[in-house]
């Protein structure tokens, strides 16, 4: 039977623990006196010493201060900001790229078998170089205007001299040599034409960003359509992300499907599918950001079988009455049980879900297997490279096709 800590761990106190496995979030698990502990800065089969960040009534949390054993797969962190303390973008620097992607396979498979009560084999696919890679970013500036990032799970900003993950064109260097407004967000993004826009806004959430460098709208070329992206519409961050997702979404298609593109935005996935589906296809994009449906009727204003319709989701869903493909890419907390409801009700051959976080997604699968549809096809992609976070692309389809095919 485990021992209970003999007393509430305090912050700042340090213990000798062994890491076991990596958690879902960044986090690796330890115990020590019976008690879990999520350890930052870590990786499986290390002996560390962890100094305890925070408390709560059904966890603690520790970073890695100093590694007693080292795991061969620990490497310097290209970045100097990346250490406990440091900059919280991305925390796993100081593990090489190869391991990086087995540890999100890992995080993959273990969230399908606690969730979706499914064991599954998975590989996460390199896509691209691990720096350099993205193309939009929210950084801060503290008390003194100083450009950075926000320490892990707190609100002090951590100034910072470049980051490496930004795309080179975004010239990050550049921008932290500058005074910036004291306590804000700054938002930078650069298109793929290499046109880069900042702005600024008070770090109180919800306040308004305004644009100071660069214009409301950048451009994006997808499959031989040019998409007009405004500053305050979602866009994918790694510059090879689109391509990336068209490959794994378009073997599904075929001319003349009717397909529902949800949580849409302003019609990347649209805009590959588009000329698959042909004259005799139709798309219809649903999306609850004002600013991205804006710019999807600007991007498929002479295309009368493009269909485009601003609200949420499971508000709007219910309108439509037929589907041959369904497509979505929702948020974080993926589409829910009334979503995917919704969707195997139109009867669709196949659902195709992008996914950025794997429990979420198992969650999910749950739901769909409760609605009488199966998972059919997962794949992974390493989008987020140096960091935890992972893109799955799942496919389903009905558990007895002819039965639910759409007539």
């Amino acid at each position: 039977m485990a021992t209970e800590h003999k007393k509430p761990f305090s912050v700042g106190e340090r213990h000798t623990v062994t890491i076991e496995k990596v958690a879902h979030g960044g986090h690796f698990i330890a115990r020590h006196e019976g008690q879990v502990i999520f350890v930052r800065h870590a990786i499986p089969g290390e002996v560390v010493e962890a100094e305890i960040t925070s408390t709560g009534a059904s966890f603690v949390r520790a970073d890695a201060v100093e590694i007693v054993s080292a795991s061969p797969d620990r490497i310097s962190s290209p970045c100097q900001y990346s250490h406990p303390g440091g900059c919280g973008g991305c925390d796993f620097q100081h593990i090489s790229i190869e391991r990086q992607r087995v540890l999100k396979a890992d995080v993959i498979r273990e969230q399908f078998s606690r969730l979706a009560k499914m064991e599954i084999e998975i590989e996460v696919e390199k896509i691209g170089e691990p720096l350099h890679w993205r193309t939009r970013l929210g950084s801060a500036t503290d008390a003194s205007g100083n450009l950075g990032f926000y320490a892990s799970r707190t609100h002090s900003v951590v100034p910072v001299s470049d980051c490496l993950i930004a795309s080179e064109a975004m010239n990050f260097s550049e921008l932290a040599e500058r005074t910036w407004p004291a306590n804000s967000r700054v938002e930078i993004s650069v298109s793929s034409e290499g046109m880069r826009t900042v702005a600024i806004a008070d770090a109180a959430r919800g306040s308004k960003p305004r644009l100071t460098q660069g214009q409301l709208l950048s451009f994006e070329d997808v499959s031989g359509h040019r998409l007009q992206v405004s500053h305050s519409s979602f866009w994918q961050s790694h510059e090879s992300a689109p391509e990336a997702l068209i490959r794994a979404i378009t073997p599904h298609v075929r001319q003349g499907d009717r397909v529902l593109d949800l949580y849409g935005g302003v019609g990347l996935f649209t805009a590959a599918l588009i000329d698959i589906v042909g004259e005799k296809g139709t798309i219809d994009i649903i999306e609850s950001s004002s600013s991205a449906t804006a710019d999807a009727r600007k991007n498929f204003a002479t295309m009368p079988n493009v269909r485009i319709h601003t609200g949420e989701v499971v508000h709007l869903l219910p309108r439509i009455s037929k589907s041959d493909v369904i497509v979505l890419d929702p948020p974080r907390e993926g589409a829910g049980k009334k979503v995917v409801s919704q969707m195997t009700s139109l009867a669709p051959r196949t659902i195709v879900y992008v996914a950025c976080d794997p429990a979420a997604l198992a969650r999910d699968v749950s739901y769909f297997a409760q609605e009488g549809y199966a998972l059919t096809g997962l794949r992974a992609f390493d989008l987020f490279p140096m960091t935890h976070h992972v893109e799955c692309v799942a496919t389903f389809a009905p558990v007895n096709a002819d039965k639910n095919k759409v007539s």
